[in-house]
């Protein structure tokens, strides 16, 4: 049994089956590509569910080594560790890699890392250019939930699309729904839904028979899991985060999805990071509001504000700019690093009234 990190409620407690064990070794298959030869290290807590597909049961399915660091989080010391032991395959939040990325590693020698990835939290397009541009490997953005484990990857053997988490891992088949309940078209986004049975997909919540009944729905008579995430399909069948279904923003009669808006604003040089959420408007019914946190050299000002929202729109379109800019030192975030975006819209919405 696994807690969820709580990002959009209380943590829940989620129990799998002994099947469990033995499925997630895929994604150390197609996704982290490991063998005996390799020595990775997975920076989360062997408290979440990350650490049954890339800490402890994954990596050493394969015959993998695994490193454990017990200690802060420190930039320079990660770079540090990962030339002294050598690592092959490092993972990490990210919230780390946001500020990995701003980091000088021209005196460590990166020579035995050849991939990295990250999951728990969209990887925004940026970021995974300067990691490249940095480190000279790849970084691979994946999907998961603790309900589920790693089900939708980025693949070594596949091009990566900027800004999208992949395909579904082989044998997981899904659908992506819309508000009508019907199947959305290329392009157009809809509610990931994993098709049942699954052997990743949880048991069920622990003691609310009732939460676990309302995550699965029929759609032509055949079962799926309900992941409560909204995403867009191309062409090609790449899938592309939008965000979770109540983080949505609705804006004169826009649908906003709020990875878009920060995706845009990670490409500024003076940004760290950003969470864009819906704020009241009596013309709009919602507008979107980012909270910024600003890179070491910047300060906050209402020209920076008035600057990042014109680049929003140049990298955008112009409904999507955020109308509100509020600048912070940092954003609310759970024990595992993810953005608690319905914190800062609740508050955004009691301040309405």
């Amino acid at each position: 049994m696994y807690y969820t990190s709580g990002s959009t409620g209380s943590p829940k407690g989620v129990t799998h089956a002994a099947r469990a064990l033995w499925a997630w070794r895929v994604s150390a298959w197609y996704w982290l590509d490991l063998g005996p030869e390799e020595l990775m290290w997975c920076t989360a807590d062997t408290g979440w569910s990350k650490a049954g597909t890339s800490i402890l049961l994954g990596p050493w399915s394969c015959g993998a080594q695994v490193l454990f660091y017990n200690g802060r989080f420190e930039p320079q010391a990660r770079f540090e560790l990962l030339a002294r032991h050598r690592v092959t395959v490092f993972c990490a939040a990210a919230t780390e890699l946001r500020r990995l990325v701003a980091e000088n590693v021209s005196r460590f020698d990166l020579s035995a890392l050849r991939l990295a990835v990250s999951a728990g939290e969209t990887v925004n397009p940026e970021v995974v250019k300067r990691w490249r541009e940095l480190t000279g490997v790849p970084l691979l953005d994946g999907y998961g939930q603790t309900e589920t484990l790693m089900t939708v990857l980025n693949y070594p053997c596949l091009p990566v699309r900027p800004g999208s988490m992949g395909k579904p891992l082989p044998g997981t088949a899904v659908a992506l729904i819309t508000d009508a309940g019907m199947r959305a078209r290329p392009g157009e986004p809809g509610e990931l839904a994993i098709r049942l049975p699954h052997p990743q997909v949880m048991l069920g919540y622990r003691e609310e028979p009732e939460k676990t009944a309302a995550a699965k729905v029929a759609i032509e008579g055949v079962e799926y899991w309900r992941t409560g995430d909204v995403v867009r399909a191309d062409a090609d069948g790449y899938l592309f985060y939008e965000g979770r279904a109540d983080d949505v923003i609705n804006s004169a009669g826009y649908r906003i999805g709020p990875m878009e808006v920060e995706n845009a604003l990670a490409e500024h040089a003076a940004v760290q990071e950003s969470a864009a959420v819906a704020s009241p408007d009596p013309e709009r019914g919602e507008v979107v509001k980012a909270f910024v946190v600003l890179r070491a050299g910047f300060a906050p000002s209402d020209a920076l504000a008035r600057e990042l929202q014109e680049h929003v729109k140049r990298v955008t379109a112009p409904y999507k700019y955020p109308r509100k800019i509020e600048f912070v030192a940092e954003l609310p975030k759970t024990a595992s690093g993810k953005l608690r975006r319905r914190l800062l819209r609740d508050r955004e919405f009691a301040r309405g009234g």
